[in-house]
């Protein structure tokens, strides 16, 4: 039998779903920050980064994920 992929566009908003389901999908998947712990491990690295002026975007997102669950 022959595979046949398909792709589909679907409008939707994130408001949609449920945000525990939203953050048990992507855990299920690997994402999510991990290995910040509370907090104050990426808040540190944020902290340094800026001091260096270094980009601290992703951290940042990370801070936003643990602090608020949710995805910016």
């Amino acid at each position: 039998m022959p595979t046949v992929y398909t792709e589909v566009e679907v409008d939707v908003s994130l408001g949609d779903f449920d945000t525990n389901d939203l953050i048990e999908e992507l855990e299920s998947r690997g994402a999510g920050a991990t290995g910040y712990g509370d907090g104050k491990e990426v808040l540190q690295i944020i902290y340094e980064k800026r001091r260096m002026g270094q980009d601290y975007q992703e951290e940042l997102e990370q801070l936003i994920w643990l602090g608020l669950g949710r995805i910016v």
